[in-house]
């Protein structure tokens, strides 16, 4: 859900920006009315979306630190990423694992992953995190 969440506030801070880009003003209105279209495109007719759910944009954290929700999402990547290399048995996996949390932040978080087996630059770690949570949804579906 984490991942998924994450898209839909990215895509949210990017609408907002636009706007603004654009000269427009960001009143209370436009947050609201902004969001709720997200809310719809993103949830369709499967949930009911009450009126005061158009304020959570309000009250998310998130949204005041830039690109945080970015880097959630690719933090979320990384984390599943290295520990499939080390579930799989992959050779050198534990101890480049180990490696990375000793490494604390002595160096660039994208070097640091890299040295522990995680390509960041590529999509990989992505895709293979957005394949897991489409195996876990299919999963879900089969138990409902």
């Amino acid at each position: 859900e984490t991942l998924s969440r994450s898209g839909h506030l990215q895509k949210r801070l990017q609408l907002i920006h636009a706007i603004e880009e654009r000269g427009e003003a960001l009143t209370l209105n436009v947050f609201k009315s902004e969001y709720r279209k997200l809310l719809e495109a993103y949830f369709g007719t499967a949930v009911v979306l009450d009126p005061e759910l158009d304020l959570e944009c309000l009250r998310i954290p998130h949204f005041y630190s830039a690109f945080y929700v970015y880097k959630y999402a690719t933090g979320v990547s990384a984390a599943i990423a290295l520990a499939e290399r080390v579930l799989s048995g992959a050779p050198g996996a534990v101890e480049a694992y180990l490696g990375f949390l000793k490494s604390g932040g002595a160096k660039f978080p994208l070097e640091t992953l890299q040295k522990a087996g995680v390509d960041m630059t590529a999509s990989a770690p992505v895709e293979s995190t957005l394949a897991l949570f489409d195996r876990r949804v299919s999963e879900l579906e089969t138990l409902l």
